[in-house]
This record gives structure tokens, sequence and C-alpha cells, in this order.
């Protein structure tokens, strides 16, 4: 059963942030670390946040939790900034919900 608790994946300097306001966060300074945080906080995290770059990094395991209720697992950009992985999981997202893209049509 999961509490509601949140947790935060990411490199030391963006999850200093989060540790600051309460939350839970762990530091992965590799794919393999992410992955395994990820599959060990799954079972009591509500929610986890991870850094783009890692969730990158670790795209098919992500893959397989979007199909249960828990954990929701959100990528947010590093201390680095955007890659644009969290925003293209979105639009894919939308696009598989309701089959068109109405989030970043752009017209030509």
């Amino acid at each position: 059963m999961h509490s509601g608790k949140i947790a935060v994946i990411g490199d030391k300097d963006l999850i200093l942030a989060f540790k600051a306001i309460g939350m839970d966060v762990f530091s992965a300074d590799s794919s393999n670390e992410a992955e395994k945080l990820v599959k060990s906080l799954a079972k009591e995290y509500a929610i986890i946040f991870i850094t783009e770059d890692l969730a990158q990094q670790i795209d098919q395991l992500l893959t397989k939790y979007k199909t249960k209720a828990y954990p929701a697992i959100i990528p947010i950009p590093s201390s680095h900034g955007t890659t644009g992985y969290g925003i293209e999981g979105i639009k894919r997202d939308v696009e598989k919900a309701i089959g068109t893209d109405i989030l970043f049509n752009k017209e030509d």
C-alpha cells in the first residue's frame, strides 16, 4: 500500500532544494543507480520525481510503470536544465489517449 509519500531522484545540486521542503531525496549519478532506486522506491512511494537525464537513460523501465496506478513517475528538469524528455512524454501520452496532438500541433 502506498502512503502518499513523494520521492525525488536526481543529482545532488537539484535534490537539495527538494530536501529543504521536506521531500525524501535520493542521489543518483548513473542509470544503474537510478534504476535500482526506482525499483526500490516504487514499493512505498506514490509519486517519484526523477530528473529528465536519468529518466531518459532508464526509459524502458519507466515505460513498464506507466501501466500501473502507482507510483506516478514524473520527469523533471535537472539542475542543468531540460532535455525535452518530460514534455515529449506528455505529448506521446496525450496523442495515445486521444489519437492526435492537440497540445503541440503547429501549423506550417
